[in-house]
């Protein structure tokens, strides 16, 4: 039985590892969060020690490890731009450290935490639970199949509405989340990395608060893509059906369906991390250095290339920042 921290225990994404961790027959020993409303611990690991202020928290941990306790793995599910320190926390803990997408912001930053895993012999492993999807698998093995010289056309719409809560959030601070392709969209870029192979070409069309669109170039696909936290950007015929978020990927003409299966993509995750065979720093950087390349790109305009949905009318920021 493995010994496990989490940091990060109130976010959206927390249950899963909290889930994870109890399906591996592991045990949470401590989390933090400086929001208390955490009371889907008990569902999970009710006697696990749980902390609002970082200072405690690290002592606890300081007194645990100095007993003769082992903290054996971090789970980090912070705040996108807090995942660098809080990776480099579990490994100054002795500890392998398991983190959400995105991993780091910036390219850089995984270089620095290749130096810290040699330095304090720890592992860093990334969620690309995508990569898991047997959907995605099998998508990725008819590709290889297929003939070299094939290039797919891909088309790529997500739109998930967020309301006013989330620009006063840290999701709304560009600075923080890293914008809307690395908050929602690094899983798709990953994944169609994972498959189609590396970026030849990458434009930025259009990027604002509330949506980003341009067109990547695989090395085996052509894929324009559109991502969104606005409602109104839903085609009509979801809006119709009152759903707030939809997600398409066309290849060709054809609907790549992966709605489902996502039920068990984390515990998949964490399985194959405690038998070695987890995604690490390397795995992640492709799709890092996308989303990074895409925040630092001001929008220009494709005509040819451009995403049908991306010139729909414009809201405006509801907050001044």
């Amino acid at each position: 039985m493995k010994n496990f921290v989490l940091i990060g225990a109130a976010g959206y994404v927390a249950p899963r590892h909290m889930d994870a961790i109890k399906k591996t027959g592991n045990r949470l020993i401590a989390a933090l969060d400086p929001n208390d409303s955490v009371g889907v611990i008990d569902a999970y690991f009710p006697e696990a020690a749980f902390f609002t202020e970082f200072e405690r928290f690290d002592r606890h941990l300081e007194k645990f490890r100095l007993s003769g306790g082992q903290i054996d793995y971090v789970s980090v599910c912070s705040p996108n731009y807090l995942h660098d320190a809080h990776i480099r926390f579990g490994l100054r803990h002795g500890a392998d450290v398991i983190c959400e997408k995105p991993l780091v912001l910036n390219p850089w930053n995984l270089d620095a935490l290749a130096q810290s895993e040699k330095a304090y012999k720890g592992r860093v492993y990334n969620i690309l639970q995508l990569r898991l999807h047997p959907s995605v698998i099998a998508l990725r093995q008819k590709v290889a199949k297929a003939s070299p010289d094939q290039i797919w056309d891909i088309d790529l719409s997500y739109i998930t509405s967020r309301g006013k809560w989330y620009y006063a959030s840290w999701k709304g601070a560009i600075e923080k989340s890293g914008g809307i392709a690395s908050n929602i969209g690094i899983h798709f870029f990953d994944m169609l990395i994972w498959i189609f192979g590396d970026v030849v070409d990458n434009e930025v069309h259009l990027q604002t608060h509330d949506r980003a669109a341009g067109f990547l170039r695989l090395e085996r696909a052509s894929v324009k893509w559109f991502l969104s936290i606005n409602g109104e950007t839903l085609p009509e015929e979801v809006k119709a059906t009152g759903k707030s978020t939809y997600r398409s990927l066309k290849i060709g003409k054809e609907e790549f369906e992966f709605s489902g299966g996502f039920t068990d993509l984390h515990y998949l995750s964490y399985s194959n991390i405690l038998e070695g065979n987890g995604f690490g720093l390397a795995a992640a950087r492709k799709a890092i250095d996308v989303v990074h390349d895409i925040r630092n790109r001001s929008g220009q305009w494709n005509e040819k290339n451009a995403h049908q949905l991306a010139s729909l009318p414009l809201s405006k920021h509801p907050f001044e920042r």
